[in-house]
């Protein structure tokens, strides 16, 4: 295992969406540890490391809140961003066009304690002093300060994460009577496995993936990640 940390993470709202029910969002109760990862990612991250969660602590109680939310129908694609990166022209999508509204149920009034590690990918660059304690020390100084490139978010990017801080210890006893016991969470989604392993081939990351399942048990608000990590399924 590589270095570890512990960060306890809050926010007003937050969705994970379930893939089955893609359209009209509807929100797992808990983060997916993809979506951790991703928040992380957010403060630092290099191809040469890649970030691991072992731990998941649920604070509050876990309520819904249904809203309507304003999307696009539309994507715009990746050919005409190459061609804009090129001198090309702008690619635009006009919203009163292309706009659909659409029922979401969402989490409100989050507070998650995430432990996590990083490892490294095997992926090298030319600076001949860049190690796993180099790694760690970046990170550590960014959280440290709040510092990060990209706005943190709980899933989708309108749920910006309010606070990030680093902890020593979680403290387990502010955790919501009402998550005491076994609560089965059923099959979840773990994270996407990409093909490639995370390493480009010819310089290029492959967008060619497969989705990782798992089947956690939230006891006391805790969730073991790295415990069901073992028993995890590509479907």
């Amino acid at each position: 295992m590589g270095y570890g940390f512990k960060i306890i993470a809050d926010g007003d709202y937050a969705c994970f969406t379930r893939p089955e029910q893609k359209i009209e969002r509807v929100s797992y109760d808990v983060p997916t540890p993809g979506a951790l990862e991703g928040m992380i990612k957010c403060i630092y991250w290099k191809p040469a490391i890649r970030y691991v969660i072992d731990r998941l602590v649920v604070f509050n109680p876990i309520e819904f809140e249904n809203i309507r939310r304003n999307e696009v129908k539309e994507k715009i694609s990746f050919n005409k961003v190459k061609s804009a990166m090129n001198g090309g022209e702008s690619p635009e999508i006009y919203t009163k066009e292309n706009i659909s509204q659409r029922a979401g149920m969402v989490l409100k009034n989050v507070r998650y304690g995430i432990e996590f590690h990083f490892e490294l990918t095997g992926i090298k660059s030319d600076n001949e002093d860049e190690g796993e304690e180099k790694h760690y020390n970046i990170l550590l100084r960014r959280l440290r300060n709040g510092q990060c490139f990209k706005q943190p978010v709980f899933g989708c990017r309108e749920f910006s994460v309010k606070s990030i801080r680093l902890v020593d210890e979680f403290p387990l006893d502010e955790i919501s009577p009402a998550l005491a016991g076994d609560r089965d969470l059923g099959i979840m989604l773990y994270g996407m496995k990409f093909k490639d392993g995370g390493i480009p081939v010819n310089g290029k990351f492959s967008d060619d993936a497969d989705a990782v399942y798992y089947h956690p048990h939230l006891i006391d608000g805790v969730i073991d990640v790295a415990r069901y990590r073992r028993d995890t399924l590509c479907l």
